[in-house]
């Protein structure tokens, strides 16, 4: 009943195309084994019944006939003037049937049972054979599908490595025979060099259009300034020269945050060492002065966690984790910064508390422009979104976790360097 509610079918499991191709292969070898196993029987025997002539000799059709009788010699006297009297002759009985030695066994029956000899040795081997030939297929079968279907898995991952969040520089490259799998992957690489094309485009025009209009805002900034510095402006004006200048420094952290989001996402980092302590305590120091205007306590736990990257883009994800758990917070609320290593993974994460958050929500949080229910008239919506651009460039992850009683943990995860390194290990 459940499932008919809500229209989904709960997937059976499948064997995957690899076995089922080997699957497939050995049913058909098989089959077809036994088929011609069929026809070299019968063929077999008709060869054998076709040459009875060479083993069964031919048979006389006359009749055996008695063999004769020995004759009577008459008898002789003993001595002479003795008379004699022949002895009487022993004819044949005409109605003495003759019998024949039997023969151990019939011309016809010894043919029956060596064809039957034959025939069951020629379908027992066969047998065999067609055992030791199907394993062979089926063995023969695994490893071929696994080479055809090798570098379709290298497809398959790559495109997992991309949709899970890295950039667009990567290209399969596959080589081998030119066949279907092949053309596939060539078929993605020119899939993947127009995107690559496109999102670099959109990113060079954000870049750019930010970085022109910064130019005439901070003239609008100047302008502004002057006169309320200079006392020329009358008091019935004052409140909304104000309300400009807010709109003018809102817009210039909007233009700002736009083009390290542009940055983060084109720009490769820069391969110098780093510590994320060092980069989280200099966000935190940065934010003290807003964070006590909030009423927001920051405590802090840094331990080393060395990373290579870009340094300045580091910042910035400190930066913006630290900010986006001061400001989404509550009077009286804590924020904490803690960062270390786990494993091959160097981390910083940032927890605050706040308002209550819907686990659906939270993977919005990180889009552009997206910024809870609660908003906010001094936030950007792009924090969250920068945090995870400069994550992806440095080869990290990002996760975010909603606290039960209100607040969000955001944990960014970046390779851990290893000791021994100088600063310029990795650079190209």
């Amino acid at each position: 009943m459940n499932r008919a509610r809500t229209g989904r079918r709960t997937p059976r499991p499948r064997l995957p195309l690899r076995g089922r191709l080997t699957l497939v292969t050995t049913v058909v070898f098989a089959l077809l084994g036994c088929g011609l196993l069929v026809l070299n029987w019968l063929s077999s025997r008709q060869l054998i019944e076709d040459n009875r002539y060479l083993i069964v000799p031919a048979v006389d059709t006359n009749p055996a006939r008695p063999p004769e009788p020995p004759a009577t010699v008459p008898a002789q006297t003993s001595g002479p003037g003795s008379a004699t009297s022949p002895a009487p002759l022993e004819l044949p009985d005409p109605n003495a049937t003759f019998e024949a030695p039997a023969a151990t066994v019939a011309p016809a029956q010894g043919f029956e049972e060596f064809q039957r000899s034959v025939l069951g040795d020629l379908l027992a081997r066969s047998l065999l054979l067609l055992l030791v030939f199907t394993a062979l297929a089926a063995l023969l079968a695994w490893w071929a599908g696994r080479r055809s279907l090798l570098r379709l898995s290298q497809v398959t991952a790559a495109a997992r490595r991309i949709g899970s969040g890295s950039t667009l520089d990567e290209r399969l490259a596959l080589t081998g025979p030119h066949d279907e799998v092949r053309e596939l992957g060539d078929t993605f690489d020119a899939m993947l060099d127009r995107l690559d094309r496109s999102f670099t485009a959109q990113r060079r025009f954000t870049a750019h259009a930010s970085h022109e209009l910064r130019t005439p805002l901070t003239l609008q900034r100047t302008a502004l300034e002057i006169p309320l510095a200079q006392g020329r402006v009358p008091a019935d004006l004052r409140p909304d020269l104000q309300r400009a200048l807010d709109a003018n420094a809102r817009t210039e952290r909007l233009i700002a945050a736009l083009l390290t989001l542009a940055r983060g996402e084109s720009e490769r980092p820069a391969p110098y060492p780093a510590d994320l302590a060092d980069v989280a305590g200099a966000a935190v120091g940065d934010l003290a002065e807003e964070a006590r205007a909030a009423g927001v306590l920051i405590t802090s736990d840094t331990r080393p966690a060395p990373v290579t990257g870009d340094v300045s883009l580091l910042r910035q994800i400190a930066l913006n984790l630290v900010a986006n758990a001061v400001r989404h917070n509550h009077p009286g609320g804590t924020a904490t910064v803690t960062t270390g290593t786990a494993g091959d993974r160097s981390f910083v994460e940032v927890g605050n508390t706040g308002p209550v958050l819907d686990p659906a929500e939270v993977p919005e949080l990180f889009e552009p422009f997206r910024r809870g229910t609660e908003r906010r008239a001094d936030g950007t919506g792009l924090g969250l979104a920068v945090v995870r651009a400069i994550t992806a460039t440095h080869h990290g992850r990002v996760t975010a976790e909603p606290r039960p009683h209100g607040g969000l943990t955001v944990r960014v995860e970046l390779p851990r360097r290893t000791p021994g390194r100088t600063d310029h290990d990795d650079a190209p």
